[in-house]
Formats: C-alpha cells, sequence, structure tokens
C-alpha cells in the first residue's frame, strides 16, 4: 500500500501540472483508499511529498475532480498535524469558492473540509474568516432550512458543525455568527428537522457553544427555543441525549425572560418527573441526572418572575413538591430544597407565608441532621433560607420563639467560611430590631469571642464583615450594658473602632452608633481599648475629610460627646482628653 501511495502521489504531482484529467483521478482514487486504510500514515505521506501545494489548482469548479480533492482535504484534516499545513497550502481561497457551487456532493465534501480544518486551529479559523466561508455557510443553512429532505440534512448536519468547528471557543467568531443571525435559524432547524437525529445533536451543541456569550440570550429570547428544547426533552429516553439538552438549558436559563419562557413551556414538570425516576437510582447516569434537574429546578426560581409564577401564593402544586424534598434522604434534594426556599424567600410576602406554613421547623430539623452529617452544601443552603425567611420584621420574634437562633449557634465551631457567612448573617438579621434576643445572644461569651475571633478573619472578607456587623448589632439593639461589657471583656472594642473606617457608609454608620452606645454604657471599662485603637484619630480623621458623608460626621460628633459628657464621671479621663485635645490641635 506504501509503495502504490508514493507512486500515486509522484504521478498526482505529475499529472496535476500536465492537468491530465485521467491521471489525475485515479492517483485520487489510490489516494482516498489509502487514507481510509491508515489516514495518518497517509497523510504524513502527502505532506512529505509536498502535495498539498498542488491541490489548490484541482480545485476547479469546473472540473470533475473537485469533489474528490475537497474529500482528500477533509480526510487529512482530520489529524492535527496536517491543518495548518492545509492554511499554508493556500488552500482556503478556493475551498470557500467552492461553496457557491450548485452540487450538492461538492458542498458537502467542502464543508467537511472546512470545519476539520477549523476544528481546534487559530490559523484555520483566521483564514476561513478572512475569506468569509462562515458568512456564505449561514447563508446556506438559511436558505436551506426549510428543505426537509434526506440528503438535504446531511448537508446541513456537516454545515452546523463546521460553523461549530469555526466558532468553538472563540468568543470574537461566536459574536459573529449571532450578529449574522445565526440563532433564528438554528432554533428553526430544531423544530423542522426534530427528528433528524445528527442535524439536533449538531445544534444543540452549536446551541451550548452561543448560549455561553451574554450578547446571545436576547437574540434565544425573541425566538420559541424554549419550547423546542422542552418538546425535545421529553421525547428523550437516553441519558445522553438528555445530557446534552440540560447543557444548553443551563446557559440559557441565566436569563430571566428565557427563565419564565421555559416555565410556561413546561420545564419544570419534565424536570420534576426526572427527580421522581432517579431519586433512588444507583447508577452514575441516574445521580447526574438528578443533580443536573434539581440545580435546574433552583435555577429557574432566581427569576422573580418564573420563581412568582411557581410559587402561586404558596399553593402551588411545584413549590410544595419542592418542599417535600427538603426532609429527603437524599443530601442534593435536600440542598435543591434548601436553595429552593431561600429562593422563594425573596419578597417579604413569600417569607410571611412560608414560616406560617412551618417552613422554619423542616429547615431546623435538617439542620440538626447536618451538624453530625456535616455537609457544608446543604448546612449553607439551610442558613441562607433562614436568613432570608429572617427578614420581615413579623417573622423574628416567631423564628426566635421556633429556637433557630439556638440550632445556628450549633456551628459556632464551623471552620467552613461559606457557613460561617451565613450563620452570622442569619443572626444579624434576627436580632434587628428584637432586644431581648440581642441581649441573650449579646452575653454570650462564646459567641463574642468566636466573633472577635473572625473579625480578623482578612483572607475571608465577607466573614471578616459580617461578624463585624453583628458584633455591633448585637449592642445596637440590645442597647445593654451587660452585652457591652462583654464585648469589652472579648477584646470587641479594637474592631468596632477599625469599622468605622470602613469604605462602607452602612458600616461605618453601625461601627459609629454602636462605640457611641459602648461610650455612653461603660466608658471606664472601654477607655484603654478606645486609646489603643486610636478612636479619636479616627474620629479626626473623619471629620476632616471633606469627602466624608454628612450623616458619619453627624454620628461621629454624638460619639465625641459622648466621650465628652457620658456617665457621672462628665468628662474625658486623662489620656482620653490628651489624645483628643493633640488632635484638634493638629488641625489647627
Amino acid at each position: 500500500m506504501a509503495d502504490n501511495l508514493s507512486e500515486a502521489l509522484k504521478k498526482l504531482k505529475l499529472a496535476s501540472a500536465d492537468s491530465a484529467t485521467d491521471s489525475v483521478e485515479s492517483c485520487l482514487d489510490c489516494l482516498l483508499k489509502a487514507l481510509a486504510h491508515n489516514n495518518a500514515d497517509a497523510s504524513e505521506k502527502v505532506q512529505e511529498m509536498g502535495v498539498l501545494p498542488m491541490l489548490p489548482t484541482l480545485l476547479d469548479p469546473q472540473s470533475s475532480c473537485t469533489t474528490k480533492v475537497a474529500n482528500i482535504i477533509a480526510e487529512v484534516a482530520k489529524n492535527e498535524f496536517m491543518r495548518s499545513p492545509c492554511v499554508e497550502a493556500g488552500l482556503i481561497p478556493p475551498l470557500v469558492q467552492l461553496l457557491h457551487s450548485k452540487d450538492q456532493e461538492v458542498l458537502l465534501q467542502t464543508g467537511r473540509a472546512l470545519g476539520n480544518i477549523c476544528y481546534d486551529s487559530h490559523e484555520g479559523r483566521s483564514a476561513v474568516d478572512l475569506a468569509g466561508g462562515a458568512q456564505i455557510v449561514a447563508g446556506h443553512i438559511k436558505s436551506l432550512s426549510q428543505n426537509t429532505d434526506p440528503d438535504n440534512g446531511k448537508l446541513l448536519t456537516v454545515f452546523c458543525g463546521m460553523l461549530m468547528n469555526y466558532s468553538n471557543e472563540n468568543d470574537s467568531l461566536q459574536a459573529q455568527l449571532i450578529n449574522m443571525g445565526v440563532i433564528p435559524t438554528l432554533v428553526k432547524l430544531l423544530g423542522l428537522h426534530s427528528d433528524n437525529t445528527a442535524l439536533t445533536e449538531m445544534c444543540l451543541i452549536a446551541f451550548g457553544n452561543l448560549a455561553e456569550l451574554e450578547s446571545s440570550k436576547e437574540q434565544f429570547a425573541s425566538t420559541n427555543i424554549a419550547e423546542e428544547l422542552v418538546r425535545l426533552f421529553q421525547k428523550q429516553a437516553e441519558h445522553e441525549k438528555k445530557e446534552m439538552i440540560f447543557e444548553v438549558l443551563a446557559p440559557l436559563a441565566e436569563n430571566d425572560v428565557i427563565k419564565l419562557q421555559l416555565v410556561e413551556a413546561g420545564l419544570v414538570e419534565c424536570l420534576l418527573d426526572v427527580v421522581t425516576h432517579t431519586v433512588d437510582g444507583k447508577r452514575d447516569e441516574d445521580v447526574a441526572q438528578l443533580k443536573t434537574a434539581s440545580d435546574l429546578m433552583v435555577l429557574l426560581l432566581l427569576g422573580d418572575e418564573s420563581m412568582q409564577k411557581l410559587f402561586e401564593a404558596g399553593k402551588g402544586s411545584v413549590f410544595e413538591r419542592v418542599l417535600s424534598w427538603v426532609p429527603s434522604h437524599n443530601h442534593q434534594l435536600q440542598l435543591a430544597g434548601a436553595l429552593a426556599i431561600a429562593n422563594f424567600a425573596r419578597n417579604d410576602g413569600n417569607c410571611i407565608h412560608m414560616v406560617e406554613s412551618g417552613i422554619v421547623q423542616k429547615l431546623l430539623e435538617l439542620l440538626d441532621r447536618h451538624v453530625e452529617e456535616g455537609n457544608v452544601t446543604v448546612q449553607h443552603a439551610a442558613l441562607s433560607a433562614l436568613r432570608n425567611l429572617a427578614i420581615p420584621v413579623v417573622n423574628k420574634a416567631k423564628m426566635l420563639s421556633a429556637g433557630v437562633s439556638d440550632t445556628v449557634l450549633k456551628f459556632l465551631p464551623s471552620e467552613m467560611p461559606p457557613v460561617q457567612f451565613k450563620l452570622l448573617g442569619t443572626l444579624r438579621m434576627l436580632i434587628d430590631t428584637q432586644a431581648d434576643a440581642a441581649d441573650q445572644l449579646g452575653t454570650n461569651a462564646k459567641l463574642v469571642e468566636r466573633l472577635v475571633e473572625w473579625c480578623e478573619a482578612k483572607d475571608h472578607a465577607g466573614v471578616m464583615g459580617e461578624s463585624n456587623r453583628l458584633l455591633s448589632a448585637l449592642i445596637r439593639h440590645s442597647k445593654s450594658k451587660d452585652v457591652v461589657k462583654t464585648v469589652i471583656q472579648g477584646a470587641g472594642v479594637k474592631h468596632l473602632v477599625v469599622m468605622a473606617t470602613s469604605e462602607h457608609m452602612i458600616m461605618q454608620n453601625e461601627a459609629l452608633v454602636a462605640l457611641g452606645l459602648i461610650a455612653g454604657l461603660d466608658l471606664v471599662g472601654a477607655e484603654k481599648d478606645f486609646v489603643g485603637a486610636g478612636l479619636v484619630q479616627v474620629l479626626h480623621k473623619l471629620l476632616s475629610d471633606e469627602r466624608t458623608a454628612p450623616e458619619i460626621k453627624y454620628n461621629s460628633m454624638i460619639l465625641i460627646c459622648a466621650l465628652m459628657g457620658s456617665g457621672k464621671r462628665g468628662i474625658l479621663n486623662q489620656p482620653l482628653r490628651h489624645s483628643f485635645r493633640s488632635n484638634i490641635q493638629t488641625k489647627a
């Protein structure tokens, strides 16, 4: 075979130079047989003997050899090492010109050749882009999309594959296709050719590529993509096919308009059906489908309109089904159920209804199970749900009475920042305007000790910020001398002084109010910490900075008044007074 191939390639070079058609034909047939027998070896031989530069002259639209030459190029370009040489040999411009042919077989082999050269090749894509090949192919797809002839379907599949290879993982080329209006055409293809498995799969892969771009979402939203994908999903029995559709649905469902379209198209029912059939499955594909379906369900609930449509005033069947996931034995469903509750709890009305319906107890039972089991994602999700539910004022006392704070405190030993962050946020929401709860928690030395520790968590800005805010909130909402004393003894004052320098105005205000209460309730106990943390210098800087907001300056002045006239002593003691005067003199 090798000797025959070498001889054929020598003859091909000579014949192409002499334009001897019959000789060329037989040489091409020999080469095609060699490529079918051992593609890599035959392609290497083509490269070694310098045949590629001979091929552009054989890509004449009028030649009978053209189809075979395009086929050969498509075959050799299956090899990564041949793609750049194909570009360097100048094959792209004549191939792109062949896209104007009326011969379906020429178009088919040309599409294959261009698609293979573009596969994972920057040089190939750039050359096709420069020659305008993508625009011509996109035009063909649009004009052929209405034709349901089987042969036409094969050509459409090749052209869609070519565009997919052309734009894969290349944002600028994907944006180019979007601007050409490829998306509406592909959606029509999906609807008209849903029985063509190969074409359908190619469309789905193309959608998966394009849907990652934010600019594509608006175009997708203007089509009936939601209906087509849901209809296609309902027809699928194979795991792999469902996974392909899931891979398109996930990026599309990030768009709020498409979220609602998917809900209205019946996707939720499909997802619930998948959960029902896979929840007890032991196979890897069952576990994968359960996770994908439940994750997608949670994603749909991130849209305000889609969430409210599914909530149905707390009486919707979907809402009830999702709630039933929380006590499930399956960790993935527990996670999805808790996250779904957190998403439903994005407005006061929903939160109030859910607390009245007893959902808090289910979440507490779930958390109790995970004190020992320690599934961090479930802990984080359940705490997120409780935090959101605690936002309406009318819910706080009910949740405190239900023992939410006691359960949340069980996770104080956690070393996981996401859990720490949600734990802190939940407690802060619970004690807002709840003096008794703030007093009780604020005198919990173990809690205050942990807060002070987390106030120094510089590697986790969220945890550090929430710790400071909760420390301040305990003082502000309790207005209790015992809480102030606990914070002083726990070395928390210095962190509130630092908090007063935060770039976030709300945190500055919270810190200044808390510091004012400390000065008013126990100036003697806090004096040393105030001096050590440089409180007066901080206040001086806030008051002298023109960029400081008026409310910050106002609260700074109130704190200064508290420092100067707090309690029975009536004046600043010597260290604080000296520090304060020094800063004023510096300003003067």
